[in-house]
């Protein structure tokens, strides 16, 4: 094993101690959105409507893994159920104005907690970084559909 992927594993390793970067900037009262409904909730508002099928291979899991999870959306109201906007048999998910206002709240409490963790960061670092992030996500998308 190559000792660059080692030092990668443990980055993501002290990473894992802090879940939530941003949980510092949110306070105990306040109603942070769970990760699997904020993962599903943005790729609702990045892709538009999806069925349960496209959702479960948008993210390599089990249809009734996310029907579990998408239940909780339906019942907190942050997302409905609507026929296929493309005349499909399948019902599809949208994502709905509550939804929305939840998503900003907690990408907002994200973005202010990541902010203060690079707040020493220059402008090319972030850029350097996030552009590393998006190649490393590419690969993970590229992996799992083969």
């Amino acid at each position: 094993m190559r000792a660059e992927i080692a030092e990668i594993e443990r980055g993501f390793m002290l990473i894992g101690r802090y879940k939530e970067l941003g949980a510092t900037a949110a306070g105990p009262e306040e109603r942070r959105l769970e990760r699997s409904g904020y993962i599903l909730l943005r790729r609702l508002e990045d892709e538009g409507p999806m069925s349960i099928g496209q959702l479960a291979h948008a993210f390599s899991l089990d249809t009734s893994t996310v029907n579990r999870q998408t239940t909780v959306l339906l019942r907190g109201g942050l997302a409905e159920r609507i026929p296929d906007p493309d005349g499909g048999m399948a019902r599809k998910l949208r994502i709905t104005e509550e939804g929305l206002r939840r998503v900003e709240e907690e990408r907002a409490c994200r973005l202010n907690g990541l902010d203060k963790v690079l707040s020493n960061w220059t402008s090319a670092e972030l850029i350097a970084f996030a552009e590393g992030l998006a190649r490393f996500n590419a690969s993970i998308e590229r992996v799992v559909q083969d």
